[in-house]
């Protein structure tokens, strides 16, 4: 159950964090409503944010047309596989988690000119999806060349807290500024004060807004 007061004070702490750590309003807070029907993305527009994210293709399919107007930019941050493309188009406004030529291809198939960022793995954990960080300027180029418009690099720091976050977010940083990319997205609930001391534009928050997701374990957004 969704208090809609309840997420005002947590969206006013998150940002109270966001400053703490050295950042201020250009870091862009992309509120995580995996898991969560769509009462959970008005408390969000009702606390004052613009961006949300969804991890689950089908999950989003059939919640964002359930979403009131004025909708929030949705921003699709879990692992995107090319046969949910098609689905996913006509909702999202930026495609954090491209990670291979043939995701990017399809997206520019069903969304000409969409914007995208270009996920990194930066924790060499198999789990996690991402382009291998000496692959990156390579992705970006290809997805140039198929006319999406590439903002920037996302990663999912290293599990084990802020510290053993730190470096891959740092690597991020480095990367996209060899490639003169603005968005940085990266850090979530437990290490987003890690993230913004490292440059991030975006943090993806879950956990800190709404709490934990109904019926799973305490997740890392």
């Amino acid at each position: 159950m969704i208090d809609p007061a309840a997420v005002v004070l947590h969206v006013a702490d998150v940002r109270r964090r966001i400053e703490a750590a050295g950042g201020d309003d250009r870091v862009r807070l992309v509120a995580v409503t995996k898991g969560f029907g769509p009462e959970a993305v008005a408390a969000a527009v009702a606390a004052g944010v613009a961006d949300v994210g969804e991890s689950y293709a089908q999950e989003a399919v059939a919640k964002w047309p359930a979403v009131a107007e004025p909708r929030p930019r949705l921003h699709f941050i879990g692992h995107l596989q090319s046969n949910k493309v098609r689905a996913l188009a006509p909702f999202v406004d930026l495609w954090q988690s491209i990670d291979r030529p043939s995701v990017g291809d399809e997206v520019a198939r069903r969304r000409p000119g969409a914007h995208v960022l270009v996920q990194v793995n930066v924790s060499d954990e198999p789990q996690k999806g991402g382009c291998e960080p000496s692959r990156t300027g390579a992705l970006v180029a290809h997805l140039r060349a198929a006319g999406l418009v590439v903002d920037g690099l996302m990663c999912i720091g290293l599990a084990g807290g802020p510290q053993a976050a730190r470096p891959g977010f740092r690597l991020l940083r480095s990367l996209a500024d060899d490639l003169s990319l603005a968005e940085r997205s990266m850090g979530m609930t437990d290490d987003l004060e890690a993230a913004v001391q490292e440059g991030a534009t975006m943090v993806r928050v879950g956990t800190a807004l709404f709490g934990p997701r109904p019926g799973r374990a305490q997740g890392a957004h």
